[in-house]
């Protein structure tokens, strides 16, 4: 499922998680030069990038350089089936995860465990493959690092931009997670449309992470706030 991300602008305190910062490395490793990697962190940081639109596999964008305005592509390679089916099994296997990632965190253990089972979630530099409708001949050129830098800042906000871009967006992860469950309502899982699936789970997720902000908040002896139970 494509989204699209509005134009973003530099987070105030930069790239935070160790995830973020490892698609960063990622970037650095997959530029030729400094000649390409300074001016695309320039152009990241102006925010000369439109809207980012995130496929699985894809990454899409117009950057703009000075008047002129260029289309670039950026293909990353997805999960096959069998990737898939072990990524899902990791986040079922221990539980908390699904919050965890919901939350916007992604453990490092975690992503330890999907590469022990052959799944490599975080990209390499020689993953990226971009093209670029202007004449620069360097793949990848500074329009291009500058999207990469940019999604990088989407990453370091919500690990499941990784899911997406791997081919399982966060509605397929949580109907994959669902599928793993047995039926309670005599409703067979095939017969249900995978957005019901994503609900429920999410609603069970949703639930789980206001009782343990209530909890923190009775703890420490503060106030309930309306609507968090």
């Amino acid at each position: 499922m494509r989204t699209t991300f509005v134009r973003q602008t530099l987070p105030r305190r930069g790239v935070r998680t160790w995830w973020g910062k490892a698609w960063q490395r990622a970037v650095e490793e997959a530029a030729y030069s400094d000649a390409e990697l300074r001016p695309g962190r320039a152009s990241a940081r102006r925010g000369d990038v439109g809207g980012i639109s995130v496929d699985g596999g894809n990454l899409l964008a117009a950057v703009r350089e000075g008047e002129d305005a260029w289309t670039v592509e950026v293909v990353v390679p997805t999960l096959d089936e069998n990737g898939r089916r072990a990524l899902v099994e990791v986040v079922a296997a221990e539980a908390g995860r699904i919050a965890d990632l919901l939350a916007g965190n992604l453990p490092h253990d975690f992503v330890e465990h999907v590469e022990e089972v052959g799944v490599e979630l975080l990209p390499f530099g020689g993953e990226f493959s971009a093209t670029c409708t202007c004449p620069h001949y360097i793949d990848p050129c500074p329009h291009a690092v500058a999207l990469l830098i940019q999604v990088g800042w989407l990453v370091d906000a919500d690990p499941l931009v990784l899911f997406a871009l791997r081919g399982l967006d966060r509605e397929s992860l949580l109907a994959d997670l669902h599928a793993r469950a047995l039926p309670t309502d005599g409703v067979a899982l095939e017969d249900r449309p995978p957005s019901q699936l994503a609900d429920d789970v999410e609603m069970v997720v949703d639930a789980a992470l206001r009782a343990q902000r209530a909890l923190e908040l009775f703890e420490s002896g503060s106030d309930l706030p309306e609507g968090l139970v």
